[in-house]
């Protein structure tokens, strides 16, 4: 159970954490956390799926568990290892002392004392102050033989260890996935989940969020940022900004002492918001002062 009462409070204990969410965002975290039910999040990248789950776990003051999936992830690299160096250590102590009773030996080797916890394990185990956060961020990197596993350990919330047995949650972890949607993921784990499109954010809301992550930068520079971002998303880039650009252009401009935009300074943070030099190549002469006039003319008087 957690202490969080209703959408509002969810998205109250948010902003205490500098996460500005959503009320469609909030109601489904709200539901995922009254319901127990694991919260799938798919959507560009740098639109603040990974932070919301960051942001939870602080707010609950849960430790955060994350699994960075990859191409090639296994059951067995989510799960556990055995220390093999330790395993090894161990085998040349007992020979060097005479030998010890084999059957001894291999019940010491593959015991907890040499077992290394990987997320998967580790956020079935008790955690002080309760359960974890469970964060399996991209999930849409990996395979399907691996989504199957997943299905099976999210949907009875155990996992096995061949040499130790099966180990169960005493209480389930607040399950969160990701995704960038670089490939469909399977409809049957996505049936266990509650599912939110997080999209990217209207100038307002991504006006706030700017404004509580980096809180020195003048109201006039902010707005200007965002509306300049905002514009540059309507563009046809190879890979558009995500608000995470949005604050580290804005991070970076202040570091310049940068008052206000222009073509000139535009050109030379340009590394800060667009990531490919296609993209960069694209905004290079008056580009970039069209699209700021453009953005500028979007802006409301203060």
């Amino acid at each position: 159970m957690t202490n969080v009462t209703s959408i509002e409070d969810l998205q109250n204990q948010l902003a205490g954490q500098g996460y500005v969410c959503g009320r469609a965002l909030a109601t489904v975290g709200f539901l995922s956390l009254r319901l127990g039910r694991p919260l799938f999040l798919e959507g560009e990248a740098g639109t603040g799926k990974t932070e919301i789950a960051k942001a939870i776990a602080a707010a609950l003051g849960r430790r955060l568990i994350r699994l960075q999936c990859y191409e090639g992830l296994d059951a067995a690299s989510a799960v556990y290892e055995w220390n093999f160096a330790e395993q090894m250590i161990a085998i040349r102590t007992a020979e060097a002392t005479g030998g010890a009773d084999r059957a001894a030996l291999k019940a010491e080797l593959f015991s907890e004392d040499y077992l290394i916890e990987r997320p998967l394990l580790q956020a079935m185990r008790p955690q002080q102050g309760g359960a974890p956060v469970l964060l399996i961020d991209e999930i849409d990197r990996t395979d399907e033989p691996f989504e199957a596993f997943l299905l099976e350990a999210l949907g009875d919330y155990q996992v096995t260890i061949p040499e130790l047995g099966t180990v169960q949650a005493q209480e389930p972890p607040i399950v969160i996935l990701t995704s960038n949607r670089t490939r469909e993921v399977h409809d049957a784990l996505k049936r266990r989940c509650l599912y939110h499109w997080v999209d990217y954010p209207d100038f307002q809301r991504e006006l706030d969020i700017l404004q509580a992550r980096a809180p020195e930068a003048a109201e006039n520079l902010s707005r200007e940022v965002v509306a300049f971002v905002q514009r540059l998303r309507t563009e046809d880039l190879f890979k558009k900004p995500g608000v995470a650009e949005t604050i580290d252009w804005a991070k970076c401009l202040l570091a310049l002492d940068v008052l206000t935009l222009s073509p000139e300074v535009i050109a030379d943070t340009l590394g800060a918001v667009l990531k490919y030099q296609d993209d960069i190549q694209r905004l290079q002469g008056s580009e970039a002062g069209r699209i700021l006039e453009e953005a500028r003319a979007t802006l409301e008087p203060v």
